[in-house]
């Protein structure tokens, strides 16, 4: 694992060009896309149906691992119990069996504990969560009436954020709220009119709350924008645009991200003041993760293919990602009806749905999770077995998310991706599946042009429909195979 590098202080006027080359040397051409860069890949595409199309070869998802690597052993500058911390707080750190620093928490916790504005990219699964919530626990403690919205792109990952403060914050009189959608709203309005140290949520509840004069961003001192990369990509941009505008102008900001794109870059340059730039990202995919394609011949049917591996003892934790809501939730029925214990997670399903899901695959009870994009980001789920994408991600950063969920702690994973002989992703599913991509595909496209405010439609003057609050509806896109 790379040591972390701290960048210098850089004031918004250099934070805001897009062509600003602060990242692009080891982020801007990795990971971007499937052949070239997002506007190369529309470009090369005709016609309203085929809008966001990436070319793609299959070798990229070929990679064998012979033995597992064992990373280098990171050396942190410091220890927890040589922060400046209440001593329960380094207690409760001692319970969950954090022994030293992770590299992008050796690198943000001591700018954090200053009170400086932090910019953190770093791959999924490096330990974020903690590297604020550790240093914000301590900032609350210290200064009582303090309090901080944490932003976080779908419901999974607040939820597991607000645990994960629980866990570090037992018994010091920490009090929080989570504000997400697909649940009632009564209880969190009633919430929001107590105490509250964190309110963690999602763009699209939180800015519903707002405009229920239910949250009051005035008050609030420090904002989180966790996995903003991700919130992009599902259309929130005017979301975190608006909520953030809202909030103080002298006020702490910590945003972390796993790709630095223009459009991360220009909220950076509007929202933050003179931040430390930190960069602990490592390469793209995990050195463990044996990767490959399977090969769908045109006598073959998919589902048969799919069956086959999972009957295989191997296959005994096994995280099933596909395109779109609907495609998912047929998956996972059929794989039911064949004698395959499976349960999906996406957009549709209510949240007591979803962390029952996401319940039953992490305990065992469920050899497969089926689910959009939705669970490739953030979220926790250890020791699974193999990843294998019943669909062509959408973009190389998908693609690098979903497989970084195996492989992990110096253990071994697999990732298969299927593919057909030269067939294009849209011939595999059905009516139904195209019409939800395509819908998909220009609500994500809306958010990216980051229309004004309150702008109707081009061509009717109707107001423009808002993307989906709070859940991920696959990327949506068709994908050409090289």
């Amino acid at each position: 694992m790379q040591n972390a590098t701290a960048r210098p202080n850089r004031g918004r006027t250099g934070a805001r060009s897009a062509s600003n080359p602060r990242f692009s040397r080891n982020h801007g051409a990795q990971g971007r896309s499937f052949g070239g860069n997002r506007s190369q890949g529309r470009g090369n595409n005709r016609g309203r149906n085929n809008r966001g199309a990436q070319d793609i070869h299959y070798s990229r998802f070929i990679n064998k691992v012979d033995t597992v690597e064992k990373e280098e052993v990171f050396q942190a500058r410091f220890s927890y119990n040589e922060l400046p911390l209440a001593e329960d707080l380094k207690q409760a750190i001692a319970k969950k069996g954090y022994t030293q620093p992770s590299p992008i928490q050796d690198a943000v916790i001591p700018h954090i504990l200053q009170g400086k504005d932090v910019v953190g990219i770093a791959n999924t699964g490096t330990g974020k969560t903690a590297a604020f919530l550790i240093p914000l626990i301590e900032k609350v403690r210290a200064h009582r009436g303090e309090q901080v919205l944490v932003i976080t792109p779908t419901r999974e990952l607040a939820m597991q954020i607000e645990d994960e403060l629980k866990s570090l914050s037992k018994g010091m009189r920490i009090y929080s709220v989570t504000c997400v959608g697909g649940v009632n709203i009564r209880p969190q309005l009633r919430a929001l009119r107590q105490r509250n140290d964190f309110v963690i949520g999602t763009p699209g509840r939180l800015k519903d709350l707002v405009n229920q004069h239910a949250l009051h961003l005035e008050d609030m001192q420090t904002i989180v924008l966790d996995e903003a990369d991700r919130m992009l990509d599902m259309g929130f941009i005017n979301d975190m645009r608006y909520l953030m505008e809202r909030m103080p102008q002298k006020r702490h900001t910590l945003f972390f991200s796993a790709t630095m794109s223009p459009e991360i870059e220009r909220v950076v340059g509007d929202f933050l003041c003179e931040p430390e730039y930190v960069s602990v990202k490592t390469r793209d995919t995990s050195k463990n993760v044996d990767q490959d394609v399977v090969h769908i011949a045109p006598s073959e049917q998919k589902i048969d293919v799919l069956c086959g591996h999972l009957e295989q003892q191997a296959y005994d934790k096994v995280l099933i990602f596909g395109r779109t809501k609907h495609g998912v939730e047929k998956l996972s029925k059929v794989l039911t009806k064949r004698g395959v214990h499976a349960v999906s997670i996406h957009g549709n399903k209510n949240n007591a749905q979803r962390m029952r899901a996401l319940s039953d695959f992490k305990l065992g009870r469920a050899q497969v999770l089926v689910a959009t994009d939705v669970a490739a980001r953030g979220l926790d789920i250890p020791r699974v077995s193999h990843v294998i994408n019943y669909d062509v991600p959408t973009t190389y950063d998908d693609y690098v998310h979903r497989i970084g969920r195996t492989g992990r702690a110096n253990e071994k994973g697999i990732a298969l991706t299927f593919i057909g002989n030269g067939k294009k992703v849209a011939q595999e599913g059905d009516a139904s599946d195209r019409r939800e991509a395509r819908h998909q595909d220009r609500g994500r496209t809306q958010g990216r042009t980051a229309r004004p405010q309150g702008q109707g439609s081009r061509s009717t003057g109707r107001p423009a429909s808002r993307p989906r609050r709070d859940s991920n509806n696959g990327s949506g896109r068709v994908v050409r195979l090289a």
